[in-house]
């Protein structure tokens, strides 16, 4: 009986995988894409319907060439790379470059990695979902659009390394809007009353002014407050009314991408790349003593709310056996979801019951114990009873003044008992009776100012995108990265400031492509993927539409006058002569310039040199060690330079053997121009040495451990054995590559 293929994206996914199914089943891993638009031109045929040039990436094609050779093999290839879009386009981009091996191809959807559900998806083949596909495919061709016809104005009209994006532009917008509100905002004064009375019972309690003769407090001047508090001194306080009620506090719904995204960030500190990142570890599978690797979570890519019965029903009956009979509602708990949801796959949750975060807590590293930990309370507690909270008001009131006092009280925690984070301190008030006067202790004014809105922390920023439609929350991640490596942004204490080039960048797209700044643009853009994958709408009107807008945007901006040759104008003014400074790009980097450039000389350089704080001590100081970048790149050294002159060195051998059996190693060096290459340890008895990276893959013909990449012609890379007596088909076409390079 022959074998069946199946291929995932990622290794770790294909481990997990491969021990549930069994000696009928190859499991391979295509490591992500293995086709990508050309980096070196658009990449799409907009005359001929907007057809995408895919090529194989250049890393894959030793890939795609093993998967080719064992789909020919196999009875059939079962593709299961992720249930979403982006999985979907994976595996058509698999299905093109199999179908002349293999004729018999089909999709598996795997929304979680146990080994029931991997069984009943492997029993359930099905086809590749051409409405997914297109919407991906819609989505990237315009962002290539977008990107390689809009930069490239950029880098003419402003400066070199610029760029722009459909969500990316957007996003950076925002962070810029937010900042002019800050910088407008004029704080205003204002002073508050607190009163400390106490009752007939303890304990005594503060209340806050509101009203004065029935009208809200507003009190603007220290002399106002000084007044009204000598003559509350002279006033009795009255307890005139009070007001009990009991409140339920609901859980939430359990976490989808963008809400694990948030929670991530506000209550471990991750940032949205680094969540994802650990989610997507939990999700593939981890070593769980012995029963080996185990898929934790179910998949972290997903908008909907929707939980599976059995998921439930289990989720019930670990509440009953391990808390009180009232912590479980009578009835589960449904959640709805939002409007514009997919729905493609379940709310993120765990996949075993029989796995609470302490019993994986010795075989998890911290991050990850900390975010299953988090997904695993958050999805147990949306099934759990409401807590219940006895809300209490006093209304006392002081001749012409009003104060309020406000008591909470939790008398069942509830779903609290998983959030005690989240439980709000008690603040008790006393026992007592309308009409009853209180005793006055103490009387405390406090100025006060008014407070800009908050900059952007990626949590808040991941909430407002969201919020607005903008982008899916599996792109958010990127997103952030090209902000921040694109220096439109820094952050300093967690929060996003936009930089004067990322203010300007913004302002010009916003001033010459209104409709791809619109926020409306994008949301829009997503309703329509959604119609797409639907098989409601057409992927190519969907692009004539954009394209026709963005190639009118850019036949206007490209008549308009650019500042690349004077520089990015600034607000700063030159220390040397008073002159507003501009921001120019030079050899090494944009600098500040002043703008009466030649008659003053005046820059400053805007490349980061800062050190890096790493969590490792100086072996030889104790000091903390830094990361720094030198003439030939990063380095890490002591930071306590120059009373300590420690220098880590890198690791530079690699363990490989020298391919001509002289008995060295590869080791990892460097030229005098600081370009890497690789040579033997033997030199200069051996003079073996090569530009190309030895890559830890056994030769599937003899016993060496390694092979070695080349790229003798740019066009051509492939692997080949590092031991020259070995067979391998590749030295054939090797001997042809050195013999060419020979000749000329």
């Amino acid at each position: 009986m022959q074998k069946r293929l199946v291929i995932v994206e990622s290794p770790a996914k294909a481990r997990t995988i491969n021990k549930y199914l069994g000696p009928d089943y190859i499991v391979k891993a295509s490591v992500g894409h293995i086709w990508n638009l050309p980096k070196s031109r658009l990449g799409v045929d907009i005359e001929n319907d907007f057809k995408p040039e895919y090529e194989i990436i250049p890393e894959r094609k030793q890939t795609v060439a093993e998967l080719q050779k064992t789909a020919k093999q196999c009875e059939a290839v079962l593709l299961a790379a992720d249930p979403d879009r982006e999985g979907e386009a994976i595996c058509w981009h698999l299905s093109q470059a199999l179908k002349d091996y293999n004729k018999n191809i089909y999709r598996v959807l795997l929304h979680e990695i146990t080994e029931a559900a991997i069984k009943e998806a492997f029993k359930n083949l099905g086809e590749l979902d051409q409405g997914k596909i297109e919407a991906q495919q819609t989505r990237r061709v315009l962002d290539r659009l977008v990107g390689y016809l809009v930069s490239p104005l950029l880098w003419k009209k402003i400066g070199r390394g610029l760029s722009a994006g459909r969500v990316q532009s957007i996003a950076l917008r925002l962070i810029c809007e937010r900042e002019r509100e800050i910088r407008d905002f004029v704080p205003e004064e204002f002073w508050t009353i607190t009163a400390e009375l106490e009752a007939s019972n303890p304990p005594s309690f503060k209340a806050n002014l509101v009203k004065i003769e029935g009208k809200k407090a507003e009190i603007k001047h220290e002399k106002g407050a000084a007044g009204m508090v000598t003559e509350l001194r002279t006033l009795p306080f009255v307890l005139e009314g009070m007001d009990v009620k009991e409140k339920k506090r609901n859980p939430s719904p359990p976490y989808i991408t963008s809400s694990l995204q948030q929670d991530g960030f506000r209550f471990l500190h991750f940032p949205v790349k680094k969540t994802m990142y650990v989610a997507q570890k939990l999700y593939e599978g981890l070593e769980i003593g012995e029963q080996g690797l185990v898929g934790l979570i179910t998949y972290m890519r997903t908008d909907s709310v929707r939980v599976s019965d059995e998921a439930v029903s289990q989720t019930r009956k670990y509440i009953g056996e391990n808390y009180s009979g009232n912590y479980l509602p009578k009835k589960q708990r449904v959640y709805t979801n939002k409007r514009k949801a997919q729905d493609a796959h379940e709310a993120i949750r765990p996949t075993t019951f029989s796995l609470p975060p302490q019993a994986v807590e010795p075989y998890l590293k911290k991050d990850e114990y900390n975010l299953y930990r988090l997904i695993w309370n958050r999805f147990i507690a949306s099934q759990m009873s409401s807590a219940l909270v006895e809300e209490t008001e006093f209304d006392i009131r002081a001749s012409r003044y009003q104060f309020k006092a406000k008591g909470e009280v939790v008398k069942f925690d509830g779903y609290f008992v998983l959030y005690p984070s989240l439980k709000k301190k008690d603040k008790i008030l006393p026992k007592a009776e309308a009409g009853e006067e209180l005793k006055l202790f103490d009387l405390e004014s406090k100025q006060n100012f008014t407070q800009a809105p908050p900059r952007y922390t990626e949590g808040s920023l991941v909430k407002e995108l969201e919020a607005k439609g903008i982008g899916r929350p599996s792109t958010y991640a990127p997103i952030i990265a090209t902000i921040q490596g694109r220096i439109y942004v820094v952050k300093e204490k967690g929060k996003f400031i936009p930089t004067e080039l990322g203010i300007f960048v913004a302002d010009f797209l916003i001033k010459n492509f209104s409709d791809l700044m619109e926020f409306k643009f994008t949301i829009r853009l997503e309703d329509e993927l959604d119609r797409i994958n639907a098989g409601e709408q057409e992927w190519i009107d969907s692009l004539k539409s954009y394209h026709s807008l963005l190639e009118r945007d850019l036949k206007e901006a490209g008549k308009i006058e650019g500042v690349k040759r004077k520089g990015i104008p600034l607000e700063e003014v030159c220390p040397q002569c008073g002159q507003k400074l501009v921001i120019k790009e030079g050899r090494y980097g944009r600098f500040k310039a002043c703008s009466g450039f030649p008659d003053c000389t005046y820059k400053k350089s805007m490349v980061k040199k800062e050190a890096t704080p790493l969590d490792e001590k100086c072996p030889d100081c104790g000091s903390q060690l830094v990361q720094r970048q030198g003439r030939y790149g990063a380095f890490i050294a002591c930071s306590n330079y120059p009373k300590c002159k420690y220098v880590k060195k890198e690791k530079k051998d690699t363990g490989i053997p020298c391919p001509r059996n002289c008995g060295g190693t590869i080791i990892r060096k460097k030229t005098r121009k600081g370009k890497i290459f690789y040579g033997c340890s033997q030199f200069p008895n051996c003079d073996f040495a090569s530009w190309d990276e030895p890559i830890p893959q056994p030769c599937p013909e003899c016993d060496r451990k390694f092979v070695l990449r080349r790229n003798l012609i740019k066009d051509d890379p492939y692997l080949y054995c590092n031991n020259e007596e070995c067979s391998y088909k590749e030295t054939v076409e090797r001997e042809k590559i050195w013999e060419k390079k020979n000749n000329s």
